[in-house]
């Protein structure tokens, strides 16, 4: 089962583009839920297809020993959309509350495996951390994304609402659909300090995205709503040393137009919805 992009999901319920919005980003696009007409009936399919579907798959398909540090990495890996984690680290947060409730730990190749079997169930994509002027990957950390974010939702009981983490988790979906191949990206800055002393500065890039010859990079901000945060998320678009075209996509905002350094600012129900963006 596939969920549907926005647009997709938009063609099927129309109306207030807004309201579409906050629908999806709740419930995500999961086909036979625009069958469901109330909340609960909408949370239960969710909640049963989760742990019903899913799940049972894997276990039963994997033979998965360990049901507990499966459910334990799903966990963590709804919790931490968008954040920058690795096996290494996973590892140390379940075996942390392994051994605070008395359980046996688990070993990194065990969580190694069971996050691929996680993987080629479609719950989660993984994405590696691209180093741009470097222009290598780095082994750790990396990001992993849900491929339904109202899977995700439903995971977390509906509890962990964070939308910054949400909008750029459905932004990686609807680059997944368009066929692109998706890094997030790292530039490193020599700063100056009050000192003199110059220190290695890590700034993040969200998605360097390929298919074919084209190439962009890509910055999700929920807000810009200070001249610091504009700095923050423009900042390492500024020093790609190259000419790909860069794009920021913002929720705060709903006319596109371009910064003085050629950056695309575009709304982000405006860039899922249009085709003549990239």
């Amino acid at each position: 089962i596939h969920p549907f992009s926005f647009s997709e999901y938009y063609s099927f319920v129309g109306g207030d583009k807004e309201e579409a919005f906050d629908n999806y980003s709740f419930y995500g696009g999961m086909p036979f839920l625009l069958t469901k007409q109330d909340e609960t009936s909408k949370i239960e399919y969710l909640e049963n297809l989760f742990k019903e579907v899913y799940i049972r798959d894997i276990v039963e398909r994997k033979h998965i020993e360990r049901e507990d540090i499966l459910s334990s990495i799903i966990d963590l890996l709804c919790s931490s959309v968008g954040s920058l984690t690795n096996p290494s680290k996973i590892t140390k947060a379940i075996n942390s509350k392994q051994q605070r409730s008395g359980k046996d730990i688990v070993y990194l190749p065990t969580i190694n495996k069971y996050i691929d079997f996680l993987e080629d169930s479609f719950l989660f994509k993984e994405a590696l951390r691209f180093d741009v002027k470097g222009k290598s990957y780095l082994d750790f950390p990396k990001k992993y994304y849900c491929e339904d974010i109202g899977l995700r939702n439903a995971r977390t009981d509906f509890r962990q609402i964070e939308m910054p983490h949400i909008m750029e988790n459905i932004l990686y979906n609807e680059l997944i659909i368009r066929g692109f191949k998706i890094d997030v990206g790292v530039v490193y800055e020599n700063i100056k300090t009050e000192k003199g002393n110059y220190r290695k500065v890590a700034r993040e890039i969200d998605f360097i995205i390929q298919k074919g010859m084209k190439k962009y990079y890509i910055q999700s901000a929920y807000a810009m709503e200070n001249e610091e945060k504009v700095y923050s998320e423009s900042r390492s678009l500024n020093i790609t040393g190259d000419s790909f075209p860069k794009i920021i996509v913002r929720r705060d905002i709903r006319k596109r137009f371009y910064d003085e350094n050629g950056i695309l600012n575009i709304g982000l129900i405006d860039f899922l919805l249009s085709d003549n963006v990239l």
